[in-house]
């Protein structure tokens, strides 16, 4: 296991390329040997991984716009192969899929099918929640959807137990619910 810290946490002190440097800097003198990329203002690929190299920091995981696993999944893909990160975070579900049973599910097909080819080049998808799916339709939470539909050789979870308890669920139920569903790619430390 791996604890690393989450760089959207500073997103405002890493506007800039010498922002983003004095805060990896920063982050590794207290203690962190690993980051989550998301929030960065706009920096080369390989430049960030130069960085993080030159510092001692590992990339072990992102979140990147769904539309952009849409549109570019291809640039997605060689980005996490230049960084040797392993894991490409869904930070959030896109609004016009939150509204319907229907909605969600055809998201979870569709993230599913992202899942598959990023599968295919030794990547695993994760989904990071929020609060929103624990609304419910028809009795039951969008978050038990995502879990009923996802495909689970494709998609995995990164559990964030603040939304699960801001979206009124029990941290701890899901935790067991998703035991097994937010595990490293074999070969991989997590």
């Amino acid at each position: 296991m791996k604890i690393a810290a989450q760089l959207y946490t500073i997103r405002d002190f890493l506007k800039t390329p010498s922002d983003i440097l004095a805060s990896l800097q920063r982050v590794k003198e207290i203690g962190y040997n690993a980051v989550q990329v998301s929030g960065l203002g706009p920096i080369d690929a390989a430049e960030l991984k130069q960085m993080t190299d030159d510092i001692g920091l590992t990339i072990c995981a992102t979140h990147v716009p769904y539309p952009q696993l849409q549109s570019d999944i291809k640039s997605v893909i060689e980005v996490h192969q230049l960084w040797n990160c392993k894991y490409v975070g869904i930070g959030s579900m896109p609004d016009s899929y939150r509204s319907s049973r229907e909605g969600y599910e055809a998201f979870a097909r569709e993230a599913s099918e992202y899942g598959r080819v990023l599968a295919k080049e030794g990547l695993k998808l994760i989904y990071h929640n929020h609060n929103f799916e624990y609304a419910k339709f028809d009795g039951v939470t969008g978050m038990d959807i995502l879990l009923q539909t996802f495909d689970p050789a494709a998609v995995d979870f990164e559990l964030d137990v603040y939304w699960v308890q801001a979206g009124g669920a029990d941290p701890v139920q899901w935790i067991r619910k998703v035991a097994g569903r937010m595990k490293a790619p074999e070969g991989h430390g997590g």
